[in-house]
């Protein structure tokens, strides 16, 4: 439970996310995780990072718990934070799928991206600056 909301009984601590691999002309990385099952047409932002240093190549447990994880800059989650917000679906939800994905970028730094952005502001800031993407989906239900 230590990933988990604390409104849903856990400790919110971002999970350790680590890559390798970067495409030529990596210049920084993004790192979002979102929700699309829950109940609210679109989903839910729970965390959203820009601005990693491209020599960045992880992301310790717990670093979303600050504005400025691994050198980038948190974006404005859907908690209405601007760190890490664990999972907590709406109690009788089925389990709901959690997607955190790893952006390469090809600018250093995510032009007109502050504490600010949303999720749906961060995709469209990133739109023809992506070079490539991982992704690790958890699962979280009651």
């Amino acid at each position: 439970m230590q990933h988990v909301f604390t409104g849903c009984g856990g400790k919110n601590l971002s999970p350790q996310l680590a890559w390798r691999g970067a495409p030529a002309g990596t210049q920084s990385y993004a790192i979002t995780c979102f929700d699309p099952d829950a109940p609210t047409g679109s989903g839910y932002w729970h965390w959203l990072v820009f601005d990693l240093p491209a020599s960045t190549t992880s992301v310790e447990a717990g670093a979303g718990g600050t504005d400025s994880p691994a050198g980038g800059h948190s974006g404005y989650s859907d908690f209405s934070l601007n760190k890490y917000g664990g999972p907590c679906p709406p109690k009788g939800d089925e389990t709901h799928r959690y997607i955190f994905t790893v952006y390469a970028l090809d600018v250093p730094k995510l032009e007109g991206a502050s504490d600010k952005t949303t999720g749906a502001t961060m995709n469209f800031l990133m739109r023809g600056h992506v070079l490539a993407t991982g992704t690790i989906t958890g699962r979280f239900g009651h």
